[in-house]
């Protein structure tokens, strides 16, 4: 067999009409850039998330880093972010000429540790303006926590939630509990679209408007510019393929939790860590990430050799990366971070798989490790 972590043109073929019927109204609009569909994917996203305001902008690195400017993130701020994260997190941070500081993770959920972000902050609480905790892998951080610290140390809450748009915290949708949450559409994603695209989550006014202005060259009035802004806006052809999909989302996430249900069973007294979900969130499977000790990258080869495109997210932590170097970290100095980055691959689970697909799997794990 030959089974990728995602098979994007399965997940096309059913609803291919519906998606060349809204790409074919842009066209015979030809109205690009700022056309109706991008309005309407942003009340149906508010609609969706029971967001207040839904902002469309360029990409999930964009909507993190536009989302830290609209509320006064600037130069020479620190923001704290999981050292266990994929780049762009960081990396938006740093865009704005804010300094990321890194913080340790739980080894269940590997989603930002509430100790490790408050032993920082008891050392460098004034000098850290904002919190971007990751809802890693499809469930929610510790958002009762992070809200406490923010109260506590008085920072903005900017919840990059690039996995786990759908997923819930104790009955709110992910991105809806800080001040904003990051959407990105990346293909990849559970609800992708096709190409690069993102959206920023906020239930206050001042900072939606603000949103606006940034995105689109800080006007809202053509050729009158408030304030300096950037090129961030969202294709209208990516907001009517994402307002197909979206209406497909709750049915795809729920696939997903059903093949990590039979994963966990077929797992189970195996010797290897399956995904473990917190009391406080649901988990939509953006990824299903295993764990074992020192035979992880044994059975990453071991499964691509049976055609099961087993992957790593992610090989190498923040800190350890050489474009973070300047920020002068240890090696050791996030422990659990280091063991996670070694021990954890992760499956295809994606919602169209068939049965003989999850079969297949879980047989070639149970001969890799009996």
């Amino acid at each position: 067999m030959n089974i990728p972590i995602l098979d994007v043109k399965r997940q096309i073929r059913p609803i291919r009409r519906q998606l060349d019927a809204a790409i074919k109204r842009v066209i015979d609009n030809a109205n690009f850039v700022f056309g109706s569909e991008i309005k309407q994917l942003e009340e149906e996203v508010a609609g969706y998330s029971g967001a207040k305001y839904a902002v469309a902008v360029s990409n999930g690195t964009d909507a993190i880093r536009l989302a830290l400017l609209a509320q006064g993130v600037k130069q020479g701020d620190k923001v704290i972010c999981p050292d266990f994260t994929y780049y762009a997190t960081a990396g938006a941070i740093a865009s704005v000429g804010a300094i990321p500081v890194f913080a340790d993770i739980y080894p269940d959920t590997y989603n930002i540790s509430i100790e490790s972000t408050e032993t920082i902050l008891k050392k460098q609480g004034k000098k850290i303006k904002a919190i971007v905790p990751v809802h890693l892998f499809g469930q929610c951080a510790d958002m009762k926590g992070i809200m406490g610290l923010a109260k506590k140390y008085d920072l903005k809450v900017v919840e990059d939630n690039a996995q786990a748009f759908g997923a819930e915290f104790r009955g709110k949708k992910a991105g809806t509990i800080g001040d904003c949450g990051a959407v990105s559409f990346f293909p990849g994603k559970n609800l992708g679209a096709f190409g690069d695209a993102g959206m920023v989550l906020t239930n206050n006014k001042s900072v939606a408007n603000r949103l606006y202005l940034l995105r689109n060259q800080g006007n809202i009035r053509k050729y009158h510019h408030l304030i300096v802004g950037y090129n961030n806006r969202m294709d209208t052809l990516q907001a009517a393929v994402l307002r197909v999909k979206l209406a497909h989302l709750d049915s795809w996430n729920t696939k997903r939790l059903q093949n990590a249900a039979y994963f966990n069973r077929a797992f189970e007294g195996l010797g290897i860590k399956t995904p473990v979900v917190s009391g406080f969130s649901t988990h939509i499977y953006h990824q299903y990430v295993l764990r074992l000790d020192n035979r992880r990258d044994t059975l990453v080869e071991y499964l691509r050799a049976k055609g099961i495109d087993a992957r790593v997210y992610y090989p190498l932590p923040l800190h350890l990366q050489e474009c973070f170097k300047y920020l002068g970290y240890k090696a050791a100095d996030f422990p659990e971070s280091i063991k996670a980055s070694k021990e954890t691959l992760a499956i295809p689970v994606y919602p169209d798989m068939t049965k003989q697909e999850r079969n297949y799997i879980a047989a070639c794990i149970e001969r890799f490790l009996k």
